[in-house]
Order: structure tokens, then sequence, then C-alpha cells
């Protein structure tokens, strides 16, 4: 991985904010050559610095209004499988391998509670990895670049 410096950083900030930004605007802003931002761009591309590029959707918009964190204690050596079935899982926005009292956290996004009972009680507590779980209800987020 080649080492980044100023210009490629700038790139990021401005991707993040809006990955829909030309290539002319990311040069413009950044003050180098389109063919430098181009050639930047695809070699951050290529090297998985820039690992997509993706819209952020507002979970609410699309009838999700109720998120949690779902704390998730499993079976030892069971993380493998365990990830496979949780990142199968239509609700699960984030699946992460934590350290602490549970071995993961999943966020996920539910209709409202009945389908977040739903979800935990019925589908994610009866994989046969799962030992515990805690639920943690969203009341606000912010997402966005740093």
């Amino acid at each position: 991985m080649s080492a980044m410096d100023a210009a490629d950083r700038a790139i990021l900030d401005i991707l993040r904010a809006d990955a829909r930004t030309s290539i002319r605007e990311v040069a413009n802003q950044v003050g180098i050559s389109r063919a430098s931002a181009y050639a930047r761009v695809k070699r951050m591309t290529d090297e998985r610095v820039i690992r997509r590029f993706t819209v952020d959707v507002d979970p609410a918009a699309e009838g999700l209004g109720l998120s949690a964190y779902v704390h998730v204690r499993t079976k030892q050596n069971s993380w493998k499988s365990f990830r496979t079935k949780a990142w199968q899982l239509e609700e699960a926005a984030h699946v992460a391998l934590v350290t602490g009292d549970f071995d993961c956290v999943i966020l996920v996004r539910a209709r409202d509670a009945d389908h977040l009972r739903e979800l935990v009680l019925e589908r994610i507590q009866a994989l046969p990895e799962v030992v515990a779980t805690q639920t943690v209800l969203v009341f606000e987020e912010h997402v966005g670049a740093r």
C-alpha cells in the first residue's frame, strides 16, 4: 500500500462528504490536475483504501425507524459461523467482533418494536451459536464524515 499524502486525504474527505463528486470537481478542490485526481482515486480504489462508493439512505424513510445495537455472546470458537448468519439478516446494518462481555455487536434496523422483538427473540437468539444477547435501543444517531 502506498503512503498517503495530504492530497490523498483531501480527496478522501471530499468523497466522504459526497461520493458523487466528479473527478473534475475533486481536482479543482484539491488543486491538482484531473489526470492526477483520477489516478489517485484509482490507486486508492485498487489498494482498497476506498472500499466502495455508496449511498447513505435514511432508514426511517425506508420504513425502518427503530434502530438498536444487539450485543451477542457466542459459544467459544463459533464467531465465523455466527458472523455469516448475522450478515444474512436483512436488518443487520453493521456487524462487528468486539472485546468485553459480549463477542459481537450488531446494528439492526427494524420497522417497530414488534419487528425488533421478533428479530432478537425469535431469530437471533434461536441461532445455535448464541449464548446470550442484550439489546440497546438507539434514540438518536449521527452518521457522516468525520
